[in-house]
Parts: C-alpha cells; sequence; structure tokens
C-alpha cells in the first residue's frame, strides 16, 4: 500500500497565468471602470460650462436690472470672466468632440478625424515606430543589455521553480500531442519511409563500410565477436554431446561418443581462444577481406547493387514496416502521455532535471553566457533589418482591420478622461484671459 502524500501548505505556489476568459472578463471590467471614469470627468467639464453660463447670466441680469453705467464695478469683470470662460469651454469641447464624431451629429469639415483618418493613423504609427524603434542597432543593444540567457538559466536553475518547469514542460508536450491528428502523423511516417526508400542506398553503404575498413573502426566489433564465440565455446560441451548422442551413429560405444565430444570441445575451445587473441588471425583478415569484397561490390557490382536495392525496396514495402510506424506512433503517444499526467513519473522528472542541469551550465558558465547573449543581439539586429516592414505591417494591418466607429470609441475611452481636462482647463484659462482683457481695457480707457 502507498504511502499518503502531505501537502506542504506552507510551501510557495507559483502564481499561474490568468486563463484566456479571465483576461477577457478582466478587460471588460477595467473597460467598464474607464467608462465610468469618462462620464464623471465629462459631468465636472461640462458643470465648469454650466456654472460659467449660470454666472454670465446672472451678472447680464445685474446689469439689465440697474439703470445704465450704475451697475456695480465687479459685476462687469465677473461678467467677463464667464463670458471667457464659456467661450473657452466652448472651443474646447468642439476640439475635443471634433477628434471622435461630429460635434451634435452635424457634418462639420475637419470633424470626426479619428473616424476618417483610422487607416493613416495607422501608417503614420507604423512609420514613426519603424523610424525610430525598428533601428537595428538600437534593437541588437537593447536585446544585449537585457541579458536574457543569464535571467532564463537563473529562473530555470531555481529549485523553487522545479514544479512550474515540469508543469510547463508537461502541457507544451501534451499541447504537441493534441494538435498533432494521428492520421496525418501516420501519414507522415510513412511518406518518411518511403522517402528515405527512394535514393540508392547501395553505394553508400559500400562507400561507409570501405572507410570503417580503411579506419580499422571494424576491429573493436570483430574483437567483441571473437570475444564472445570464445565464451560460448566455453559453455558448449553439452551442447556438443546432445548433438554427438543425437546425429551420431548408434552403433557407437558411449565412451567413443565421449572422446569424440571432448576434441570437438578441446578443437573448438582452442580455436576461438586463438581467433580471440591474434588480432591478425587468419579468420580475421578472411572475415576483412570479405567485408572489404562486399564494400567494392556495393559501389561497383552492378548484379550486388541490384540486389541490394531490391532487397530494400522488398522491405520498406512490407506491410509489417509502414504498419509499425503507425503502431510505433499511437503506443508511444499514449505511453507518454499517460507518463506525463504523473507528476512522479521519471519521464516528467526527467525533463525537468535535465532542464535545470542546462540552467545550470548556463547560469554557472560566464563565457557562455556571453557568447549566447551575443547570440541574442545578433539574432535581434537580423530581425529587425530584415523583418522590420513585415513586423510593422502587423500593426498598419490590424489597425485597417479596425472598425472605424469601434476604433474611435476605444482611443477616446483610453485618453477620454484626461481630454476633458483640456475642456476644464479652457473654461478656467479662458475666464482668466477673459478678465485680464477686461481688466487691461478699463484700465486704458477709463
Amino acid at each position: 500500500m502507498s504511502s499518503p502524500v502531505v501537502h506542504d501548505d506552507t510551501a510557495p505556489v507559483a502564481p499561474r497565468p490568468p486563463s484566456a476568459p479571465a483576461l477577457s472578463v478582466l478587460g471588460e471590467e477595467a473597460d467598464e471602470q474607464r467608462r465610468r471614469d469618462l462620464r464623471k470627468m465629462k459631468m465636472v467639464a461640462t458643470g465648469f460650462l454650466v456654472f460659467a453660463a449660470a454666472v454670465y447670466l446672472f451678472t447680464r441680469y445685474l446689469e439689465a436690472k440697474a439703470a445704465p453705467g450704475s451697475a456695480a464695478a465687479w459685476v462687469g469683470y465677473v461678467r467677463a470672466a464667464s463670458e471667457a470662460g464659456m467661450v473657452g469651454a466652448l472651443a474646447d469641447w468642439f476640439a475635443v468632440t471634433a477628434l471622435f464624431r461630429h460635434p451634435l451629429g452635424i457634418p462639420i469639415p475637419h470633424t470626426a478625424l479619428i473616424k476618417r483618418k483610422k487607416d493613416q493613423i495607422g501608417d503614420q504609427l507604423g512609420g514613426f515606430i519603424e523610424e525610430n524603434f525598428m533601428v537595428p542597432q538600437l534593437i541588437e543593444d537593447r536585446a544585449t543589455s537585457l541579458e536574457l540567457p543569464r535571467r532564463v538559466s537563473t529562473w530555470f536553475a531555481d529549485p523553487v521553480n522545479a514544479p512550474r518547469v515540469a508543469d510547463e514542460a508537461s502541457r507544451l508536450l501534451n499541447l504537441a500531442s493534441e494538435m498533432l491528428d494521428d492520421e496525418d502523423v501516420e501519414q507522415f511516417l510513412m511518406a518518411a519511409v518511403k522517402w528515405a526508400a527512394e535514393p540508392e542506398w547501395s553505394q553508400p553503404v559500400g562507400r561507409i563500410l570501405q572507410q570503417l575498413v580503411e579506419e580499422n573502426r571494424l576491429e573493436p566489433m570483430l574483437q567483441l565477436g571473437a570475444d564472445r564465440a570464445h565464451e560460448w565455446a566455453l559453455g558448449s560441451l553439452d551442447l556438443i554431446d546432445r548433438l554427438i548422442d543425437r546425429d551420431g551413429p548408434q552403433w557407437m560405444p558411449k565412451f567413443a561418443a565421449n572422446f569424440v565430444g571432448d576434441k570437438i570441445y578441446k578443437e573448438l575451445v582452442e580455436f576461438t581462444a586463438k581467433v580471440a587473441g591474434d588480432s591478425d588471425h587468419e579468420l580475421r583478415r578472411a572475415v576483412i577481406g570479405a567485408i572489404t569484397q562486399f564494400a567494392n561490390d556495393l559501389q561497383y557490382d552492378p548484379e550486388t547493387i541490384a540486389k541490394f536495392e531490391g532487397l530494400k525496396t522488398e522491405l520498406v514495402g512490407r506491410d509489417e514496416v509502414t504498419g509499425a510506424a503507425s503502431s510505433a506512433w499511437k503506443a508511444g503517444k499514449g505511453v507518454i502521455e499517460k507518463m506525463l499526467d504523473d507528476p512522479n513519473n521519471t519521464l516528467r522528472n526527467s525533463i525537468t532535471n535535465a532542464v535545470i542541469q542546462v540552467a545550470e551550465r548556463v547560469r554557472d558558465d560566464e563565457p557562455l553566457q556571453q557568447k549566447m547573449n551575443s547570440w541574442v543581439g545578433r539574432g535581434a539586429n537580423h530581425v529587425a533589418t530584415n523583418y522590420a516592414s513585415e513586423i510593422i505591417s502587423v500593426i498598419t494591418e490590424t489597425v485597417r482591420g479596425w472598425d472605424a466607429q469601434e476604433t474611435s470609441d476605444k482611443i477616446e475611452l483610453q485618453v477620454g478622461r484626461d481630454l476633458q481636462f483640456i475642456r476644464i482647463n479652457g473654461t478656467v484659462v479662458g475666464a482668466l484671459a477673459g478678465l485680464a482683457i477686461y481688466t487691461i481695457s478699463v484700465l486704458i480707457f477709463h
């Protein structure tokens, strides 16, 4: 019975990124909060306009009620300030509104700019980014300064992150397995087998054998075979006796059969010992000679080439071979998926350990980090040099694909709250300017 698994609730758990639905909900909540903030700021800005209009009407009422020239002196100052404040508020309201829509729904020229200029804005934004940010040397310097090899290797090498590494590696392998359709993989494997069989194998195999012989690479294999043959000979006495008893003459006496068996056993042991102990033994030279001749025939003898190619074609064309590829994929896929689902499985732990070991090597090897960092920089430079226009096209084409009204609404949602301060400032600055102009005119003409 397996021991119960104890969970340590105090152990640090790596936070998991929000799923796609969660991100969507968070985005909708953020947009709704921006809408509320925008409505509040619009009410505040409009409140300034209403207040200026109310003050203006009140001062006009006081001037109309009083006899000509008898109104209090302060009334003129307040009226001028409120009047200019209204003008500033209305002008800035018009300017802010004209960015996103037609003021009051009237199609005044040069209004609803974002809706009309959406595509041009996307092109200009892409051009600005390409000219000022997609500079190859700038990109290379920035990529190099990030020191990604050191940061990434340090994170992967940290034992605290080992469970996260195992989970992500398992998730990636499972995702790859899910994306690969069984029928497609089987067809690919069978096509790969047939593709590999199409070229002529005989001459390459012959050249490989010839090179192995010339470089004396077959000697260890011959030595291994000779040693195994001698070991087999040492234990072959019982087999020899059984063969003599079964196939020898029935009239042969037992002692004669034993004598023959001992003689065969002794000769066999001595012969295999000589072959194993002498690298220049005649049998070894004969084997090398046969391999050399076979390698030469594979390259230059038409009959041998035809036989070899025919055997290859027959072997590859058999249903057992093509079926083995399909069966191997199905069995391997099932085993891997099952092993990855088990947190304590050897495969899962081996993958994790391998990743950690590589990360530790990179983390502790500063020259390797510098070399990898230079690779990152050169790769970034190459991308910026050769693919800047393709990258920028993502921005321009994306903007072109947006709905004009939706684009205008989204931009207003992002910056509209701050633009309302322009209306407020217009009201305040207009009032101060009107007050200053009225004051100066009074000082000059009275």
